[in-house]
């Protein structure tokens, strides 16, 4: 019989239907199971990300029309210290590299970003440069020309050696910005912020796009978003994986060819980037600021934000920040719930005593009981969540 015939023959086993298009492409088996490299170093890798991710920045949005315009500015400023804690986050959660210091380097930020904004004819240094989009990279700037300046102690030390020297860097800073009155306007006295026009737009001002806080919300809404992304995309990137080796074991990562001096010069220089951005736009949302401003507590503070939102995260470092935050906001309503607590900073305890005391507890206990922080918490809940109603 040919192969005609045979084809033609009724008895024959009908032929496989036709694959629909697209069909070879669509991946079989468990639905986390990545068929392609570029899948597993996706930024969002999964339809359950996309989808929160989307839903997050749609409700972050809405927001701004719904809540009052104090809560506004609270959260504005939530999310320029997001911004501080992501570049923090960066060279000690990711590179291993103890930064005390960065105080400083969200002061030289500030005072950049002041300066080059600031009144021409003020009481203080200005250049009367209100773009955002030219005083913002300037300020990062500047910062970062310090943080490779510093870079060079890191490569010789770490551990509490770099510890203690980035410590210092806060005292230094404090010296020299309460003595510099034609740049800072001296202790007590102070200077007003960076004031952020965009396209001929003053952002600090009641306008027809909305209220001052309405817009300056959704300006650090916007600049998050855009910072969180470029530090989430270098964590993927060869640089992060030399962060991570760096921050494993240094010595190895020499051994294998990893360059040490390279990559500890480019976290600092990184790190103090961001946190120049962060510093030119912290005081942005109250108009004014004073050199002692910028004392061991802000960095303190920080280094808060980032072990309690969790180490080696961009995620962990929003939900840091968010935290301690809006924690002085609850610590504000203790004198009324603990009566031997005062609001009063001349009588003892007041809140702000409570509320150092607390920073230091909470890194205790995170350190202790969590050291994952809340990133470590929502991993538990999404794996509970995941395998339920399973125990493994």
């Amino acid at each position: 019989m040919t192969d005609i015939d045979h084809r033609a023959d009724p008895t024959a086993p009908p032929a496989p239907a036709p694959a629909r298009a697209g069909a070879a492409r669509r991946p079989r088996g468990r639905p986390l199971l990545y068929t392609s490299y570029a899948q597993d170093m996706a930024l969002l890798d999964t339809r359950a990300k996309k989808a929160w991710t989307a839903a997050l920045i749609v409700v972050a949005l809405l927001l701004s029309q719904v809540l009052v315009d104090e809560t506004l500015a609270l959260l504005a400023t939530a999310l320029i210290a997001a911004i501080g804690a992501i570049g923090l986050n960066l060279v000690s959660g990711y590179a291993g590299q103890i930064n005390l210091g960065y105080a400083f380097f969200l002061a030289i930020g500030a005072y950049t970003g002041a300066a080059l904004s600031g009144d021409p004819d003020g009481r203080v240094l200005g250049l009367g440069v209100t773009n955002i989009l030219i005083w913002l990279p300037a300020a990062g700037l500047v910062a970062m020309i310090a943080g490779v300046a510093v870079a060079p102690l890191a490569i010789r030390l770490r551990g509490l050696y770099l510890a203690v020297v980035t410590l210092g860097l806060v005292f230094l800073g404090q010296h020299v910005f309460k003595e510099w009155d034609d740049l800072t306007g001296g202790p007590g006295v102070g200077r007003p912020a960076a004031a952020p026009e965009l396209f001929g737009l003053r952002l600090d001002q009641d306008g027809p796009l909305g209220t001052r806080e309405q817009l300056l919300y959704l300006l650090m809404l916007v600049l998050l978003i855009v910072f969180a992304v470029a530090a989430r995309n270098l964590a993927r990137s060869r640089v992060g994986r030399a962060f991570a080796a760096v921050r494993d074991r240094d010595i190895a990562a020499g051994v294998i060819g990893v360059p040490l001096t390279r990559y500890k010069l480019l976290a600092f220089a990184i790190s103090s980037f961001y946190a120049g951005c962060a510093g030119a736009l912290l005081y942005t949302v109250s108009g004014f600021f004073d050199p002692t401003s910028f004392d061991l507590l802000m960095s303190v503070q920080y280094i808060a934000m980032v072990l309690i939102g969790g180490a080696a995260t961009i995620s962990g470092s929003i939900a840091g920040a968010l935290f301690i935050t809006l924690l002085p906001r609850f610590t504000r309503e203790l004198p009324a719930l603990v009566p031997f607590i005062s609001a009063d900073t001349t009588t003892y305890p007041n809140v702000f005593q409570v509320e150092a005391v607390l920073y230091g507890l909470l890194i205790v206990l995170f350190m202790v009981f969590e050291p994952r922080g809340l990133f470590g918490i929502w991993v538990r809940v999404r794996n509970y969540w995941k395998s339920w109603p399973f125990s493994y």
